[in-house]
């Protein structure tokens, strides 16, 4: 782990007063505290597998021959009859051939395709693709890979809030399509994460909905409260129109040491993990603590798993701005290799008076968004009362279909964020749009094809939290007792579906019409005679 801005504050200084503003906060922000992570542990005995050629296996174990730590103890040529399966990681990569599992430490494969194709390799896995200088560099890494060798665990997994599925049905799979490690697998219901595949890419937690999956070394809390640092810092020496640029701690901040001179002295660079791992709510909290922009920079390295994540949550987030009247320009995705910082002194935005916020650096991902977003609406110059937001976004309503509807409230049961609630005392379909994630997994769970989400932002805050009446209907009351039990469109529906099947006839048909209780009673009186309960049977 680097210390937070250190080289670039003192590469960063300036004469002019935005430039000394800036090396004040970048100092400031170097001070800030993480909470501490669990710790993931990798235990290497240097045992290698080579993969490859004959001849290629042969010149590796030749080159690798002075080392005492390395041992080639296993070697599988490419071209095998059957093609072996490897998966692992460092200090447990484990070999499926015929015969007997094998186990290993390091892998160097060398064959074309490799045999693991995520897009950024485990720990202890090299595949350098037939480049001579990969392979230097990887035969130069292998010697110091012995040992034990340990990093953060970088996620943290809430199971109770997550949106991945409900009683077996699949809904939101964010995490998973994201991830470059393939670190992230479905248990059904939830998920589970390999913390020792896991690399800190960062984007599961940009891509999650609810908050389920979030980042865990530095958490959301530490994040903002190091941002509201460097801006109060920034203001308190005088300098103006701050813009905030998130970087990663390896490329991004070789570009931006690159481009020190010609950066913009208003730009303050934001080091991170990852560029995945900060994500909207991060990107809006930094707007509303007084940031005037906020510019993403991405590098080549990038894996385009993550750049497509960022890409969405940027553009759901450009849109959330678009919608109170903030310029395109108050959040940006730089590329680097384009040049681009060095040109961003004709885009750079202000802030127009704006206040600071000063609501709490907070863990809870959509608490964050929202007390942002209200904050950034009650000053904006041109705010609308909703906008539409595009495919993916985790914000938006339920249309419902009435005249399908039943009321069967499986939409109810299976809806994670409990955005969805049923009636108290009469039938009624009610809806929070505040709690609603677009998941999806309503209008899968829906019998009757009766619902279907639709991303937007409602701005006003009574709005989204007020419970919404979408459908109500009729009770039905037991033909017996009187108490209502169901809708009379369920019960129409359901006898007049079952009155022509053979186990529904005369008395079985009118049970339907019954409350549960008063089911039973018939049962035993009709069936028993009152010695014993009867089974249920067929009736419902």
């Amino acid at each position: 782990m680097t210390d937070i801005h250190r080289q670039p504050a003192m590469q960063l200084s300036g004469s002019t007063p935005d430039g000394r503003a800036r090396a004040a906060a970048m100092q400031a922000a170097g001070l800030a505290e993480r909470q501490p992570a669990g710790i993931v542990a990798y235990q290497s005995a240097g045992r290698l597998l080579v993969l490859g050629s004959e001849a290629a296996i042969a010149d590796v174990t030749a080159a690798l021959a002075g080392y005492t730590d390395i041992s080639v103890t296993g070697h599988v040529p490419h071209d095998a009859d059957e093609a072996p399966v490897l998966s692992g990681y460092l200090g447990h990569f484990e070999l499926q051939t015929a015969g007997e599992p094998q186990l290993y430490d390091l892998v160097l494969d060398l064959g074309a395709p490799p045999l693991m194709t995520s897009e950024l390799l485990p720990p202890g896995y090299f595949a350098p693709g037939g480049d001579p200088r990969a392979l230097q560099a990887a035969l130069g890494e292998l010697p110091g890979l012995t040992g034990e060798f340990e990093k953060p665990q970088y996620f943290r997994y809430d199971a109770a809030i997550c949106a991945h599925g409900r009683s077996g049905m699949t809904a939101c799979t964010r995490c998973l399509d994201t991830c470059p490690t393939d670190a992230i697998s479905s248990l059904g219901d939830t998920i589970e994460v390999n913390a020792n595949l896991c690399q800190g890419a960062g984007s599961c937690a940009t891509a999650c909905p609810t908050g389920a999956i979030s980042y865990g070394y530095p958490r959301l809390s530490d994040t903002l409260q190091r941002l509201r640092l460097l801006l109060q810092a920034y203001r308190d020496a005088g300098g103006a129109d701050a813009v905030l640029l998130f970087h990663d701690a390896a490329a991004g901040r070789d570009a931006v040491l690159q481009l020190a001179a010609r950066l913009p002295e208003r730009v303050i660079p934001v080091e991170v993990e990852e560029l995945g791992s900060v994500g909207m709510d991060t990107w809006l909290a930094a707007l509303a603590y007084g940031a005037a922009g906020v510019v993403l920079l991405a590098t080549p390295s990038l894996p385009a798993s993550v750049l497509r994540e960022v890409s969405l949550q940027s553009d759901v987030a450009g849109q959330l701005l678009a919608g109170m009247g903030y310029p395109a320009s108050a959040l940006q995705i730089c590329q680097a290799q384009d040049d681009a910082l060095a040109q961003l002194s004709g885009t750079l935005p202000a802030t127009d008076g704006r206040r600071p916020a000063g609501f709490a650096a907070l863990d809870e991902k959509r608490t964050v968004i929202r007390l942002a977003l209200d904050h950034l609406h009650a000053q904006a110059s041109a705010p609308r009362p909703l906008v539409t937001l595009p495919a993916g976004a985790p914000f938006g309503e339920v249309l419902l279909d009435e005249s399908r509807c039943t009321l069967c409230m499986a939409c109810v049961s299976q809806c994670p964020a409990h955005a969805l609630e049923s009636g108290d005392e009469s039938p009624q379909l009610l809806f929070i749009e505040a709690n609603c994630v677009q998941c999806g997994l309503c209008c899968r769970t829906c019998p009757e094809d009766a619902i279907a989400a639709t991303p937007r932002y409602l701005y006003d805050q009574q709005q989204r939290n007020t419970r919404r009446l979408l459908h109500e209907a009729e009770p039905f009351l037991c033909v017996s007792c009187g108490k209502p039990f169901a809708t009379r469109q369920v019960i129409e529906k359901i006898t007049s579906r079952m009155k022509g099947h053979a186990m529904f006839q005369g008395d079985a048909l009118e049970r339907l019409k019954m409350c549960e209780d008063c089911r039973v009673k018939s049962m035993f009186d009709d069936e028993t005679g009152g010695d014993k309960p009867a089974s249920p049977g067929g009736w419902l």
